[in-house]
């Protein structure tokens, strides 16, 4: 039984990562051609690098994620002190509203944004899609997963020391920031890092909320859209890495707030 259980586990990372491998070994091959290794080369991440339209993408992408990453975050944090202070129904209902995003179909959210956005620039003149409706776009899909990172830190910590920090003459706000900040300090670094890595990934949304902004995942379709270049390989390659960096720095917090919780 054991060796079946492996045996599947094996199977289903094979079927998950292989060609992830397939394509980051490809990004090194000398031709262009997809099915025939002739040689290792770094060309294609030279050339990535000098591409324009890339690069431009890239810097689209960077601005977005990093805005629409600290917007949500100071959001997420503000709503879930809110939200841990409210009654118990009140915070079922606002809990259900908030995972709202995140079980609606993205394409769903993509295309009623953009009938937003539109209306209020053809009726106010404000919000034309571009640069900005990206940023509010990103931030209201990112914010529930601040809120999820949060709010298991805010049920973690003693109510009391709050408390304590008000009748040693701290204002609210002092004992807000000296007390409970430091307390849920991970989980607002995990909602920050998820919302930017989620801001970086995204498509879809940002297909129909952005005008003729491009982001690095719209520029990857626009290329595979013309002939194939080993470009997209080394991009896809690049964007691969970075996420699964993050992603590893999330868990090691998560591990390691896990480690100091079992201590305590």
């Amino acid at each position: 039984m054991k060796i079946l259980n492996k045996t599947y586990m094996a199977l289903i990372f094979i079927f998950l990562y292989a060609p992830i491998f397939v394509l980051i070994a490809f990004s090194f091959n000398d031709s262009k051609s997809r099915v025939i290794w002739s040689g290792f080369t770094l060309k294609w991440y030279f050339k990535l690098f000098e591409n324009q339209e890339i690069l431009s993408a890239f810097y689209n992408t960077m601005i977005i994620a990093t805005i629409s990453a600290l917007i949500a975050t100071i959001l997420g944090t503000a709503a879930s002190v809110g939200i841990s202070q409210s009654k118990k129904w009140q915070k079922k209902l606002i809990m259900n509203v908030t995972n709202l995003p995140m079980i609606n179909p993205e394409i769903v959210t993509g295309v009623s944004l953009m009938i937003l956005f539109v209306f209020l620039y053809n009726t106010f003149g404000i919000f034309k899609p571009g640069l900005i409706t990206l940023i509010c776009a990103h931030t209201t899909f990112c914010l529930p997963y601040v809120i999820l990172s949060v709010m298991p830190k805010l049920r973690q910590m003693d109510p009391h020391i709050y408390e304590a920090a008000r009748d040693l003459g701290c204002s609210p706000l002092k004992a807000f920031v000296k007390v409970v900040i430091p307390s849920i300090f991970p989980g607002i670094i995990t909602g920050m890092i998820m919302s930017f890595t989620m801001s970086i990934d995204d498509f879809v949304i940002s297909y129909f909320a952005g005008g003729v902004v491009q982001t690095l995942p719209i520029a990857v379709y626009s290329m595979t859209r013309k002939i194939v270049s080993p470009e997209i390989n080394a991009l896809s390659s690049v964007m691969f890495i970075v996420v699964f960096m993050l992603l590893i720095v999330i868990n090691f917090r998560q591990e390691k707030d896990k480690i100091r919780s079992a201590k305590k």
